[in-house]
């Protein structure tokens, strides 16, 4: 089963601790600007706010190899 877009997991995990956006962004050291991008999947975003992100709700990034396409 395929998992939920990284923006939709987020903006669950920020509604799980009780946060509004703004509150969330400030907590979080990123910009509201960058966060509502993120939350509405915007397709390109700075790569170390997303981790500063991920790091505030104690997660991160992984690569992993996708089951229906094992190229390489």
């Amino acid at each position: 089963m395929a998992q939920p877009p990284i923006n939709i997991q987020i903006k669950k995990l920020r509604k799980k601790l009780g946060l509004n956006q703004i509150d969330f962004a400030r907590r979080s050291g990123v910009g509201l600007r960058f966060l509502r991008e993120l939350e509405k999947g915007k397709a390109t975003v700075r790569l170390d706010k997303l981790n500063q992100v991920l790091d505030f709700l104690g997660l991160h990034l992984e690569i992993a190899r996708n089951e229906n396409n094992g190229r390489i």
